[in-house]
């Protein structure tokens, strides 16, 4: 259960992140449960969890995390490597909060990692690769008496993340080019960095 205090407005030290963070994580988006869009006005971006099992994090405590998301499709959400993508392009980077974990408030009996964007895309774009660097921790995973209550932490988590990444130490990870670099295999193993 959710714990009776007030949250913190940002998550992770100021100096920027510490380890086990940055952890890289890549992988097609795929279909998740449906709930994120639809039931909670919440859209997610889903990878699978194989991707945690390389290079050692495959114990990565369930929770909600924050950092930055590469995207191989335009601020529309348009396929860059399609026939109806303009081809070319870098792709697009944004900032993310995530979940990890079974979800208790809808008894998932397998982990998953639910990943959402803080843009509002045209389109759905599923089989675009995704790169994550992942930069801190906000919460545990907790279950919830009600779907509002959910709601409610995770637009909380939501804030959380915007206002972490705004800071000087975590903007810096921007530049990463791991983050829009979608030429191949290597993603399928992305490791610590």
């Amino acid at each position: 259960m959710r714990p009776d205090r007030p949250r913190s407005p940002v998550a992770g030290p100021s100096t920027g992140p510490t380890a086990p963070f940055p952890i890289q994580l890549s992988g097609p988006i795929v279909k998740g449960f449906g709930r994120g869009s639809k039931e909670l006005g919440i859209p997610t971006a889903n990878i699978p969890l194989a991707g945690l099992s390389v290079g050692g994090h495959d114990e990565v405590e369930s929770g909600v995390y924050y950092g930055w998301a590469g995207i191989d499709v335009d601020q529309q959400g348009k396929r860059l490597d399609s026939p109806a993508g303009h081809g070319g392009g870098r792709g697009t980077l944004l900032a993310m909060v995530m979940s990890i974990g079974f979800n208790p408030y809808y008894n998932n009996t397998v982990r998953s990692v639910e990943v959402h964007v803080l843009h509002t895309f045209a389109q759905d774009f599923y089989g675009a690769r995704m790169n994550l660097l992942i930069l801190g921790f906000i919460r545990p995973e907790y279950d919830y008496v009600s779907k509002e209550s959910l709601i409610v932490d995770i637009r909380v988590d939501i804030e959380v993340a915007r206002r972490s990444l705004e800071r000087e130490a975590y903007q810096k990870f921007k530049l990463d080019e791991y983050l829009l670099r979608f030429d191949g295999e290597e993603h399928e193993n992305a490791v610590a960095s």
